[in-house]
């Protein structure tokens, strides 16, 4: 029986978005499970070019770190970390995992698990007291195995496409019952004038 290629980490490079897109797509395709879950309408598959601009952005921002994990030089799973706070008015630092992606071909390896070991080291080092992951409702698999490796729930991440928020904030402001008094007010303010008007 033949010995397991080792994961090896390190940081992602822009060179990396072709690899990285092909990843996200894979892992896209197997979450979706032939349907349309809740991420669905959130992703677009990215051209190479997209993906280098996007990468090169997330690279940009000193406190985000991608990290990749490879296999014979191929690139088979990433995370996202990026340093922040418990809330806008407390200093409890937290570091905040958006991705766990690894290749279907390529689970149950301990990729996962590896790229959780670099996540946790590099928030010791930067003295984080809380570790938080964001991952789409439906990846049931991430789920259970953050579940059964600690992690509680805390939070729900909810989406709207940005027309969509804009037009619902604007029919419900409309129909607001403040709105409704400053239409009433408005009326009776134009009724006195012209009252006045014809007397």
């Amino acid at each position: 029986m033949s010995a397991r290629t080792p994961v090896v980490l390190r940081d992602a490079t822009v060179d990396d978005a072709p690899a990285l897109a092909a990843l996200w797509i894979k892992s896209v395709e197997d979450s979706a499970d032939g349907g349309d879950g809740p991420a669905q309408g959130l992703w677009r598959e990215p051209t190479d070019d997209e993906a280098a601009e996007a990468l090169a952005l997330q690279l940009s921002n000193p406190r985000k770190r991608i990290i990749v994990a490879l296999v014979d030089d191929e690139v088979v799973g990433a995370t996202v970390c990026e340093l922040t706070t418990v809330s806008p008015v407390s200093m409890i630092r937290v570091l905040l995992v958006t991705e766990i992606q690894v290749d279907p071909a390529h689970r149950r390896r301990s990729v996962a698990l590896t790229l959780l070991s670099a996540a946790a080291s590099y928030g010791e080092e930067e003295g984080v007291e809380v570790v938080m992951a964001a991952i789409p409702s439906q990846a049931r698999e991430p789920h259970r195995y953050l579940t059964k490796i600690g992690f509680s729930q805390v939070a729900v991440v909810r989406a709207i496409q940005a027309s969509k928020l804009r037009s619902q904030v604007s029919s419900r402001a409309t129909h607001s019952r403040d709105t409704g008094r400053l239409i009433a007010v408005r009326r009776t303010l134009r009724r006195r004038q012209g009252d006045r008007t014809r007397s």
